[in-house]
């Protein structure tokens, strides 16, 4: 009798999956790297057949063949996103999914959107301006730009909803993943903003939505010939990684926020009613009506893993031993984390990081600090446009994401920000909660059902707080003291081919 469920998530560096049961049980966990390309400046994109829809088959293949495949109740597939994949009627992928925020190609059609719509009205209607996170300027781009892809195309997908498509043949996209194809969804009424979407998509069909957990169809025979699966096994719709994981740790009451370490910072914060502010973004939540604040920077992990690289591939371990060992402040070393532009609040694709106070004293470990540090005056800068956006700070901020482990980096987040974080005992990730929304969308729990629990607190050291305030002052300052001599550097880049 099916019992358990599966949770796959399609992060920026790797897929992961796990088979769980009815109370949150881990049963099975299984893993695949992968990568994903950046073929000019601004651009960052993925192979989704060969990446995503192959680590699902993958991954299915793997942890039904552990379980049993007539075991799997119910499934569920997160990703990255919002992503753009324009696939024709055989769900071919035309050319390479286009990547969320850190894919930064449209700016032209950024300034010609806003223009044309007014930012205020986009605003207004959709909970934010439009930046490099939006879907809506990367369709006019293709539109532009690759007229035969576009011409060719029947139907777009954004990361999860092409999994979705893949397993049950469903044209579906979920309304948190909808409510950032600005300027296409109007988050006051929920739906498309139809009369926006025309002038953008033309004839080319909008998805049918649904709200994360309701099941979008099932698992038809062809894929579940390759993946494993049961045919008939329940879907449900799925959503962005960063809405699953908060829903997977408990964020999910007003006031709640979640705060994610991984390749980039994400912070999701639960509204009470819609609120909007230029500097961060107004969502759909994942249960049905929700409402969310959300933010995010452009480099986290990705930034400590070229750090690591570029200066001779040491073990992390060795890396945060010898930050750990540098004092607060870096011995007077700031770094701006911009070194893939950057998302909320500077909507900057063409800002460029900047490592500023360099002296012969400094070594790996300085820097390394200063990258964690930089890292967290960003989340500060973000914390503080959220505060404003939901008028109060959030009552409750809970720590996810690989970049917790080894406790210096949570700690630096902190003193910094002089917040407590939560740190769950379950921090799987977002495969976590979509094995949950699986179980809540087909019914086998309750809808307020909660896994998560609770195993620390990482509290403020008061002692670095006077370094950390004159540290952020200086971090606030420096990038528009330099952004116009940056912005010249991101042009000669842009045009190297």
């Amino acid at each position: 009798m099916p019992d358990l469920f599966l949770g796959i998530d399609l992060g920026t560096a790797s897929s992961k999956g796990i088979v769980t049961d009815a109370t949150g049980a881990v049963v099975a966990q299984a893993a695949r790297p992968h990568g994903m390309d950046l073929p000019r400046p601004g651009w960052a994109e993925v192979d989704a057949e060969a990446v995503w829809w192959g680590d699902v088959a993958a991954l299915s293949r793997e942890l039904t063949g552990r379980v049993g495949a007539d075991r799997i109740a119910g499934m569920c597939v997160s990703g990255v996103g919002p992503c753009l994949v324009a696939c024709d009627d055989a769900l071919r992928p035309l050319r390479p999914a286009i990547l969320y925020g850190i894919d930064s190609r449209a700016t032209a059609e950024i300034t010609e959107l806003t223009d044309r719509l007014g930012a205020d009205a986009i605003v207004e209607r959709g909970g934010k301006a439009l930046s490099s996170q939006a879907v809506g300027p990367k369709l006019l781009w293709l539109r532009r730009h690759e007229p035969d892809v576009w011409a060719a195309t029947t139907r777009w997908f954004s990361c999860s909803s092409y999994a979705v498509a893949k397993l049950t043949g469903a044209y579906v996209l979920d309304h948190q993943t909808a409510s950032q194809c600005d300027p296409l969804y109007d988050l006051r009424t929920m739906d498309w903003a139809r009369d926006v979407a025309a002038g953008i998509t033309g004839d080319l069909p909008l998805p049918e939505l649904a709200w994360p957990g309701e099941v979008a169809g099932a698992v038809h025979a062809a894929a579940a010939a390759e993946t494993g699966l049961r045919p008939g096994t329940p879907v449900v719709a799925g959503t962005v990684d960063a809405w699953a994981e908060a829903y997977s740790v408990g964020v999910r009451r007003p006031g709640d926020l979640m705060l994610m370490y991984g390749s980039t910072v994400f912070l999701v914060q639960v509204l009470a009613g819609l609120r909007v502010h230029p500097g961060v973004w107004a969502t759909a939540g994942v249960e049905r009506g929700q409402l969310t604040l959300a933010a995010g920077t452009s480099t986290s992990g990705s930034l400590t893993g070229w750090l690591r690289d570029v200066t001779g591939g040491a073990p992390y371990e060795q890396l945060v031993r010898e930050a750990a060992a540098v004092p607060a402040g870096a011995d007077g070393l700031v770094m701006l984390p911009y070194f893939a532009g950057e998302r909320t609040p500077l909507y900057d694709p063409r800002a460029r990081g900047v490592i500023a106070g360099l002296t012969l004293r400094h070594g790996r470990g300085h820097l390394y600090r200063a990258a964690l540090e930089g890292t967290a005056l960003a989340i500060r800068q973000i914390l503080s446009c959220l505060d404003e956006a939901a008028g109060e700070p959030a009552r409750r901020i809970v720590a996810v994401g690989g970049g917790t482990q080894g406790g210096l980096w949570t700690q630096i987040v902190s003193d910094v920000t002089g917040r407590e974080q939560l740190l769950p005992a379950q921090a799987v990730g977002a495969s976590y909660g979509g094995a949950l929304l699986a179980a809540v969308g087909t019914g086998a729990v309750a809808p307020e059902t909660d896994w998560t629990t609770q195993a620390g607190t990482v509290r403020p050291d008061p002692a670095t707080a006077a370094v950390y305030d004159a540290l952020y002052d200086t971090f606030t300052e420096l990038y528009p003291a330099t952004r116009t001599q940056v912005h010249r550097l991101a042009d000669l880049q842009e045009q190297t081919p």
